[in-house]
């Protein structure tokens, strides 16, 4: 049933307009457009606004400590998919679930908005948490249903919405970053409330037009006797966790280290019982049981790619505050203008790499060799950052050209694995689990960025050769193990290229 509806659901959207591709497209792109520019805006200065000091407008906490959290933070974010794909699946669909993400994304920066304390740090946390839960897994897979399956633009398409994605990404660290960083922090944080409440404005005003019937239906909708047993549990365990974290924090056991490493269990138990979930539900067909276990070491690739690319927000924006020469060529350099570097190569070169896979057509490299080649540009990124250290020592300030180069070696990877990586989301997903095998997508940078919060305690000036090297290293050695491993891989993919 949930396959007819989604065939009428493509039939019934224009399929030209947007460069050349459905004019639902256009409504996708601006909303992702807005939410990544609130989100990124916020992202390019939280880290420094957690370790700053008081007197400088900061929190003033332990380097190592705001480290891991803003990579807990980014973990969580991630993570809440899970949540915001169920409940479009099985309750309200993928196109409310985007709305009323985007109004929790806007308070929670609202908050960040007021002076406040860490405990409105952590109110914030809980409101974009859930907001991007629910946002942001959704608003990719409305983009997988206005294509037919067998639509060869589905590809180009993402690239396209992913460019999207990144525009308003490379905007926002200078607009954010310059207030956050020149004039207060709260003002950067009240410019990304402004570029969520955009968003919403733009989906609202074309989602009619433009969309049609696109995510509209929850693909496997509770029955009325289900909708009340799940939401009498959903209460219930509510109300327990409640009870734990109040009780925990009150003793003095729930604390942040405790926190950081319970998330980073959950980074890794989540996503692997999701996998069995829905491998052994009586909804995956045998054809689909072969599908996620192909998807099973693109993830774990994944993992990898994004433990990397994830520290150009932690790791190295502390390099480019601490060890970076600011001041070059003449210019002040911020050091949250450097997260928009990402942004900007992504922006220069998908068009490039959507233009390629489509020139190339058939003889495009497979899906598990895209991801190979992301993991090797991906180490190789890691290892650049090693010539500076080597040449120059731990003490002394770094050109920024080296940073530069850092981030486009991650790009070129990013470009091969993510894009690739929504698209081959779609394409695998279990057709009763949709949704939320797209929030499985993003759980690859859950358990990444939970990873992330375990090992940035390893990282000082004099650490760096074997911090950067030992991962640079370990990515390179995975992606030759998945080029490898690709025509087997292929082959349980079932058709699916």
């Amino acid at each position: 049933m949930a396959t007819i509806n989604k065939q009428k659901i493509v039939d019934s959207v224009p399929q030209k307009g947007f460069f050349g591709n459905p004019k639902g497209l256009f409504t996708l792109f601006f909303t992702e457009f807005w939410e990544r520019f609130s989100y990124y805006g916020m992202k390019a200065i939280l880290v420094y606004y957690m370790y700053y000091e008081v007197s400088k407008g900061g929190l003033g906490l332990d380097e190592h400590t705001a480290l891991a959290l803003v990579s807990i933070y980014g973990s969580l974010v991630y993570m809440s998919g899970i949540i915001g794909g169920w409940l479009a699946d099985r309750i309200f669909g993928t196109s409310k679930a985007v709305f009323y993400g985007g109004i929790l994304i806007m308070l929670g920066h609202i908050v960040l908005a007021v002076p406040g304390s860490l405990s409105m740090f952590f109110v914030s946390m809980v409101l974009i948490v859930l907001g991007t839960g629910l946002l942001k897994p959704n608003v990719s897979s409305i983009v997988g249903e206005i294509y037919a399956e067998n639509d060869d633009r589905r590809d180009s398409g993402f690239s396209i919405f992913y460019m999207g994605i990144n525009m308003g990404a490379f905007l926002s660290p200078f607009l954010v970053g310059t207030v956050g960083m020149n004039y207060s922090f709260h003002l950067g944080f009240g410019l990304a409330a402004i570029g969520m409440l955009i968003g919403l404005i733009v989906f609202v005003a074309t989602k009619k037009k433009n969309l049609g019937l696109a995510g509209t239906l929850p693909a496997n909708p509770l029955s009325q006797n289900e909708k009340k047993t799940v939401f009498t549990k959903l209460g219930i365990a509510t109300l327990i966790v409640a009870a734990i974290i109040g009780i925990t924090a009150t003793k003095g056991i729930l604390t942040i280290k405790t926190f950081i490493n319970l998330v980073g269990i959950l980074g890794i138990l989540i996503p692997t019982l999701y996998f069995i979930f829905m491998y052994r539900s009586p909804k995956t067909t045998s054809v689909e049981r072969s599908r996620l276990i192909a998807y099973i070491p693109l993830f774990i690739a994944a993992v990898m790619f994004w433990a990397i690319q994830e520290q150009g927000a932690t790791i190295l924006a502390n390099y480019a505050d601490k060890r970076t020469q600011l001041n070059f060529a003449g210019i002040e350099i911020n050091p949250a203008w450097f997260q928009s570097l990402n942004p900007l190569f992504i922006i220069t070169l998908a068009p490039v790499f959507a233009w390629l896979w489509i020139k190339l057509g058939k003889r495009q490299p497979t899906v598990p060799q895209k991801f190979s080649l992301g993991l090797l540009f991906a180490g190789l990124s890691f290892l650049v950052i090693l010539l500076p250290v080597y040449f120059g020592g731990s003490d002394s300030l770094v050109n920024p050209l080296w940073l530069v180069l850092s981030y486009f070696l991650v790009v070129l990877g990013e470009l091969c694995l993510s894009p690739v990586g929504l698209s081959a989301t779609t394409k695998l997903a279990p057709a009763a689990f949709s949704a939320q095998t797209m929030s499985l997508w993003f759980l690859a940078s859950a358990a990444a960025q939970a990873l992330n919060a375990q090992i940035v305690r390893f990282y000082t000036p004099q650490t760096e050769m074997a911090y950067f090297g030992v991962i640079g290293v370990a990515s390179m050695i995975l992606g030759l193990a998945l080029m490898a491993l690709s025509p087997k891989i292929q082959g349980y993919m079932k058709g699916i290229r």
